[in-house]
């Protein structure tokens, strides 16, 4: 099933115009969209406003109301819109509970030409949804990004970024990320800036460094899937993880007590390779993956690869402990960098988060 069809398959209805004229669907156990949330008449307090696609709540798209207030409770249902956020201590909220209810998406990609034909995205501009301010939190939200390569053959630049959140202090809960390559883009607002972005409970997919950037980003019980391709004939089909990590920033990325899961067939994905972006050739990409189960998707006897020869990846931050499943076999230990015990003491959330604990939003 291609993107599209995964899309529309999650949430029950079709994405495009008859999104628009579906019958909407209701929170569960209630009788408004809104769900416990409160609704327009109802008001939990005066820094919420509600947003629902059929004209329910205070608005019809996510970017009119981004701006707004410190709340957004959102209605089931599928905006198909690019949304950039600035303002710090926001929460989204997908008011059923289901992120499948509830999902943002667009379909521009790196090599897409602007409109006003003054030239293409890039990477950042492909993004469905931007946040830059501190202290945001998103629960039981699906980001998505249904570019597809194979609608585009002239098009070579194939990023197509689902989210890209920058702010330090930014929280999912519950949240999905789909796309094909470089879906979640987990960065900071520049190189002398530490973010902090905690991921709970989430499921990313994609296959081309489908999670990437420089943040200092916790993965904690979340699920990744590394799709097949019919455009390739051999392995590899692509990479999990991609870290940018800055060489002053003592941490990367965190991936703990999770899973990653394949629909390709077994040893065609690497877990990681270090990206250093011609920005920042002093980056040091870091990456811990520990106490994760790793499918037979993963290459087990050289789950890493370089991106660029110049920046080999046994010279970067990769490390690995107590994971378990095919793909964390260690047939060849020269390939498979491990923590010690002692190491491994302070690869927890804990510390890649310091002073800030996280917490969901309650209705």
């Amino acid at each position: 099933m291609n993107r599209r069809g995964f899309i529309a398959a999650g949430i029950g209805i079709g994405i495009g115009t008859a999104a628009l004229t579906t019958p909407p669907a209701q929170a569960k156990g209630t009788g408004n969209p809104f769900g416990p949330y409160g609704s327009p008449a109802h008001r939990r307090d005066a820094d919420t406003v509600y947003v629902d696609p059929h004209g329910r709540g205070d608005f019809t798209t996510l970017q009119a109301a981004a701006t707004t207030a410190r709340t957004l409770v959102i209605a089931p249902g599928i905006y198909r819109e690019t949304v950039t956020a600035t303002v710090a201590g926001v929460t989204w909220i997908g008011a059923s509970g289901n992120p499948r209810d509830t999902v943002v998406v667009y379909d521009n990609a790196a090599g897409t030409q602007k409109p006003d034909g003054s030239g293409t995205y890039g990477t950042t501009g492909s993004a469905t949804v931007t946040l830059r301010g501190e202290d945001f939190t998103a629960q039981d939200i699906t980001f998505a990004n249904d570019w597809l390569r194979a609608d585009h053959p002239d098009i070579t630049g194939t990023q197509a970024v689902a989210l890209k959140v920058t702010g330090d202090r930014s929280a999912f809960f519950g949240c999905r990320f789909l796309g094909h390559q470089d879906t979640l883009y987990a960065d900071s607002p520049a190189v002398t800036a530490i973010a902090r972005q905690y991921f709970r409970d989430c499921y990313a997919e994609g296959d081309v460094d489908f999670v990437f950037g420089r943040g200092t980003a916790v993965y904690d019980h979340c699920h990744f899937r590394t799709l097949d391709r019919t455009d390739l004939g051999g392995a590899p089909y692509g990479f999990v993880f991609a870290p940018s990590t800055a060489g002053a920033a003592p941490r990367g990325f965190l991936v703990t007590r999770s899973r990653i899961t394949s629909t390709a067939p077994d040893a065609y994905y690497k877990l990681a390779r270090p990206w250093v972006p011609s920005s920042d050739t002093t980056a040091v990409p870091s990456l811990v993956v520990r106490d994760t189960r790793l499918g037979a998707g993963i290459d087990a006897a050289a789950p890493y690869a370089n991106m660029s020869d110049s920046y080999p990846w046994q010279r970067q931050r990769f490390a690995e402990y107590r994971n378990t499943g095919p793909g964390a076999a260690v047939t060849v230990p020269e390939n498979r960098p491990q923590l010690t015990h002692e190491q491994a003491e302070s690869a927890t959330p804990a510390t890649y988060l310091a002073d800030w604990t996280p917490r969901r939003a309650r209705p």
